[in-house]
Formats: C-alpha cells, sequence, structure tokens
C-alpha cells in the first residue's frame, strides 16, 4: 500500500519561504507516476497547487503561485519538494502530495502570519 508522508510545513511570517517534502514508500514505482501538491484552506475547496511529470522535466503551476513556488522530485528518494517563497497570508493552509492522481498523504499545515 502506497503511503505519502508530507513535512515541512509550519508557521512564518509574511514573504518567507518554506520547503515541502512528500516522500513515498510502499512503491517502487515512483519515478512512473506524475506527482502533485494541492492545497485547502478553511472551509474551502481543495486546489491544485503546482504538478510535475515522471521525469522531473515538465512542471505547471496555478497562476497564484507561478513565479513563488517551485515543484521538484527526486526519484532516488522517492521524494516530491515544493519550494515556496514570497509566502502570502492567502498561502495558508493544509498542503498534501498526491501520487498520480490517486493517493493522498496526510497533509502538513502551513499558516502565514505576522
Amino acid at each position: 500500500q502506497v503511503q505519502l508522508v508530507e513535512s515541512g510545513g509550519g508557521l512564518v511570517q509574511p514573504g518567507g519561504s518554506l520547503r515541502l517534502s512528500c516522500v513515498a514508500s510502499g512503491t517502487n514505482r515512483f519515478s512512473i507516476y506524475s506527482m502533485y501538491w494541492y492545497r485547502q484552506a478553511s472551509e474551502k475547496q481543495r486546489e491544485l497547487v503546482a504538478g510535475i511529470n515522471k521525469a522531473g522535466t515538465n512542471t505547471n503551476y496555478a497562476d497564484f503561485v507561478k513565479g513563488r513556488f517551485t515543484i521538484s522530485r527526486d526519484n532516488a528518494k522517492n521524494t516530491v519538494y515544493l519550494q515556496m517563497n514570497s509566502l502570502q497570508p492567502e498561502d495558508t493552509g493544509v498542503y498534501y502530495c498526491n501520487l498520480g492522481g490517486a493517493d493522498w498523504g496526510q497533509g502538513t499545515q502551513v499558516t502565514v502570519s505576522s
């Protein structure tokens, strides 16, 4: 059974940075899946933040994070990352990684506040 574990969330001031990580276990096929980061703010629907193809050669971003967030992956470590810069209060929420559009992690809380 695939397990995804996110980490790296926390409390940060506006303008600050965080790097999220998501480690996949229970699969030896991590490298064949596209990976995604989603987020969900309180009382809002979960929304796609960024995606990366299996080789890490193609990425896509929601308009609201373009130029601020960077998704990357290390297939040797079964890990996907989300580097988040210039964070704003509206970036607050629980961030989830998703493997291949199917499996979800438990999420990591990101709070941007002064």
